[in-house]
């Protein structure tokens, strides 16, 4: 769909398509709500049968010669573009940049221990940036901190990738790593959850509306049959009212006899 994007002069700035009276050509090639083509024809007629539809007629195309226009709820529309577009911005995974620091004389178990701390960030999806951080003398002998850096991308080789080579920034010497494979999402496990919760909610809640509609149809059967029960009884009592009258009237004519 085509949207409206002029400035300057005193033209109206809109990011929304002409809808309805706000067409003012003379003439438009209509597209049905089910998408079938209706031909060219006169605005008015396309804003007739937008309203006997109880829809609005949405100019798609106003570039077109004539402009091409839809009929469509345009309501409805745009709560599911609002609705898609909150989706894709829910599922958008944005690769993060962690980082995290090693000092060039680090023992063992704190080196196992950054080294956990990588592979959750790589199997997060994320990239590390990793710094080895020179103090005094350490700064003439760089190798030693290539070297680390290079021993760390072997152990996560499972995982990520060298997307920077290590070099030296000052002090410091940088290397970053990328995860291997598509990304994911940092929050994807918990947001798995959520939507099973979600949709455990919607199954429950379609479950009551179901029982509370049966228990409603049910009970409309219930009074209707009532209501029927009623006024066959009424019909019955007057019929017997009516008998009995005959019959009073017999009796009182034969006693008069």
């Amino acid at each position: 769909m085509e949207f409206r994007l002029a400035v300057g002069n005193g033209v109206i700035i809109s990011a929304e398509p002409r809808i309805n009276e706000e067409i003012r050509v003379s003439q438009v090639r209509l597209i049905g709500p089910k998408g079938e083509q209706v031909g060219v024809i006169a605005t008015s007629v396309a804003l007739n049968l937008a309203r006997e539809a109880n829809l609005d007629l949405v100019e798609v195309a106003p570039n077109a010669k004539p402009p091409v226009a839809k009929l469509i709820d345009y309501g409805k529309f745009k709560y599911n573009e609002k609705i898609k577009a909150r989706e894709a911005r829910r599922n958008q995974s944005t690769a993060e940049i962690k980082e995290i620091r090693f000092r060039l004389k680090i023992d063992d178990h704190d080196f196992d221990v950054k080294k956990g701390h990588v592979e959750r960030f790589l199997s997060g999806g994320d990239k590390v940036k990793v710094t080895i951080m020179l103090r005094g003398r350490e700064q003439s002998r760089p190798i030693g901190g290539v070297e680390l850096l290079r021993r760390l991308a072997d152990e996560v080789s499972e995982l990520g990738t060298i997307e920077s080579q290590p070099r030296q920034d000052g002090r410091n010497i940088i290397m970053v790593l990328a995860p291997k494979g598509k990304k994911v999402h940092t929050q994807s496990e918990q947001r798995r959850r959520g939507a099973s919760a979600r949709a455990e909610r919607q199954a429950r809640q379609a479950a009551r509306l179901a029982a509370k509609k049966e228990a409603q149809n049910a009970a409309a059967e219930e009074a209707s049959a009532d209501l029927k029960a009623i006024a066959e009884s009424h019909a019955a009592e007057k019929t017997s009212a009516k008998k009995t009258t005959h019959h009073k009237e017999g009796s009182n004519a034969e006693d008069e006899k």
